[in-house]
């Protein structure tokens, strides 16, 4: 026989000794503690969900609907469990880290200012911040996904007589508001009920301000929510009174030009004014369109005051669409930080001018936070459309912290798994020591150090799946592989940290049995980070699977973790086989 025909002999002799996974020996040992003469009866069972799961609410009837669900298992005796079926409930997806099915249990009447965000950065890109092109398919993706904002940067087409969604100054193709906007309304309740809030990077004149309250008005109609009001909020509405509406969020017409006249000088230049930037920059920093020198010709009517009865009604019109002012503050930390703490305000900064505050002004955006909205985005040198690290807002109690959903990497999964938390609704409640005062007035301190506050056991039994879903997770069918799994937290710097297990050659159901301990001192931002990979001896590892799940909703006990793809998909079939344990 040829070497050639060796190999191939081989390959379909491991192919078709695929089979059934094997029960591990701990779930043996304890279906043996937890059953009688073979058999796990209904009073097995209801001890077996409390004692090793954790459900100590539960009652035996509702034990007994569980069981029950898995008729189509092919269970022959309905209120009691085989080992192989007991097996199977343990990996099937009622057996879930996270609440089965998924549903909204926070406290979703405090105000807007009190919960994360599923917020997303430039939501009409296709790829990167340069030279990609604008579409509604990234906006329609994201809000299936749940994410609860979207970001729209409006500018006047070549003819200056419609508006298109575009990043300004960039080589990226424009996309229609009107197609944008349908887009949204199509989509914008099919992940969640809760309110999609549109932030509009305003570009126009006044004439295109006055057209896109028309076609924000006629688009929404009664689902808009609209300003009655000249002055600020006293305080943010919350989302249960929102539910199936959309909020515009944006600056006051005019406030892009005014705020520009304050920070720049003008000088004349032949009939050309040259507004150049001021050397001092406020701490916080400005928004990208800002940092551009800005030329406007004398004779140009895009924002002279000539026709001001038109320019008034046009600025009504559109001041009515913003139920959510965004505010530029200048003067620098101070400003922003001293504002009227009895109004509500909504603020932007990118992710390096938050690093440049935080270590002296830590504890009083905290505080900021507890009452205003407060929007992080990436810096402008993210032209790759990358992202950053959630934690750096999240840990100061920053609401929107805004993302390139077209993106994909570990950033993107933490934000991914944030936001699994409460049913998936796009809305996290922020955790109370984030929200509340001391005694003494006092907030969290984010660079505090803090004590252990509980810790995480994980033991990983195995991994199964991967030799039932070749078509999405592109393995070779013919060669098992040599996985290993990477686990870990994701939170405040003390608490991260990620370990790994020992690599499982040639298997396709790896047995791993291995345990690691996690301690915790936040464990209410933590995230259990999870990944899969293929131990590559000459090239990169393969990618396996990856999840993020959120701490302070996952469940104790043994649990079937699915996995998903890089892009954030569920697999249809691969999960892993965890026990969690906390102490």
């Amino acid at each position: 026989m040829s070497k050639q025909s060796y190999r191939v002999c081989c390959c379909f002799s491991r192919k078709f000794n695929l089979k059934e996974a094997e029960v591990p020996a701990d779930i043996k040992a304890l279906f043996e503690n937890y059953s009688e003469n073979g058999l796990m009866n209904i009073e097995h069972f209801h001890k077996f969900l409390i004692e090793v799961q954790g459900d100590d609410k539960l009652t035996r009837e509702e034990a007994e609907t569980v069981m029950k669900s898995f008729k189509n298992l092919n269970i022959l005796q309905p209120k009691s469990l085989s080992i192989k079926e007991f097996f199977r409930y343990l990996l099937s997806e009622i057996n879930a880290p996270l609440s089965h099915p998924p549903k909204v249990h926070h406290d979703m009447a405090a105000p807007l200012s009190h919960y994360f965000i599923y917020t997303g950065h430039n939501s009409y890109l296709t790829g990167n911040q340069i030279s990609s092109d604008s579409s509604v398919v990234p906006i329609i993706e994201a809000l299936k996904r749940g994410v609860r904002v979207i970001e729209l940067d409006m500018w006047p087409n070549s003819d200056k007589d419609d508006i298109h969604i575009m990043h300004g100054g960039t080589l990226t193709s424009p996309v229609k508001l009107i197609d944008c906007l349908k887009a949204i309304r199509e989509n914008a309740f099919v992940a969640s009920e809760y309110p999609v809030i549109i932030t509009l990077e305003d570009h126009l004149t006044p004439a295109l301000q006055a057209k896109v309250a028309e076609m924000v008005s006629e688009t929404f109609g009664e689902t808009l929510i609209c300003s009655t009001s000249e002055s600020s909020l006293q305080e943010f509405q919350c989302p249960d009174s929102l539910k199936r509406r959309v909020i515009i969020s944006t600056k006051a017409p005019k406030e892009y030009l005014d705020q520009t006249k304050s920070l720049n000088e003008q000088v004349d230049d032949g009939g050309v004014k040259v507004v150049k930037k001021s050397s001092e920059e406020p701490v916080w920093g400005k928004e990208i369109a800002d940092l551009a020198v800005k030329f406007v010709h004398e004779d140009e009517g895009e924002y002279k005051d000539d026709d001001d009865d038109l320019e008034q009604d046009a600025a009504l019109k559109y001041k009515q669409l913003i139920a959510i002012r965004a505010e530029k503050m200048k003067g620098g930390i101070k400003a922003w930080l001293g504002v009227d703490l009895k109004k509500a305000h909504r603020v932007s900064l990118n992710e390096e001018n938050l690093e440049k505050a935080a270590p002296t002004h830590g504890t009083e955006i905290v505080r900021f936070n507890q009452r205003n909205l407060m929007r992080v985005y990436p810096k402008a040198m993210r032209i790759d459309s990358s992202n950053y690290n959630p934690f750096k807002g999240w840990i100061h109690g920053a609401q929107m912290v805004a993302f390139n959903m077209q993106s994909h990497g570990r950033s993107l999964w933490l934000m991914q798994g944030m936001f699994r938390a409460n049913g998936g609704c796009g809305y996290v409640k922020k955790p109370d020591f984030l929200l509340k005062k001391g005694p003494n007035n006092e907030v969290f301190d984010p660079k505090g150090s803090l004590p252990v506050k509980t810790t995480l056991k994980i033991k990983i039994y195995m991994g199964v799946g991967w030799n039932l879903d070749f078509k999405s997770t592109h393995f070779d069918a013919y060669s098992p592989p040599d996985f290993y799994v990477k686990i870990g937290i994701a939170g405040i710097p003390s608490d991260s940290a990620m370990k790994k297990t020992e690599i499982i050659a040639d298997n396709w159901m790896p047995v791993w049995n291995e345990e690691f301990e996690f301690p915790m001192s936040v464990p209410e931002l933590a995230l259990l980070r999870v990944e899969v990979h293929e131990f590559d001896v000459s090239e990169k590892d393969d990618f396996g699977g990856q999840t993020c799940l959120p701490i302070s909703e996952l469940k104790s006990g043994i649990r079937a973790v699915p996995l998903h793809d890089y892009k954030g998909n569920k697999y249809k079939s691969v999960k892993l086989l965890l026990r969690f344990c906390f102490t």
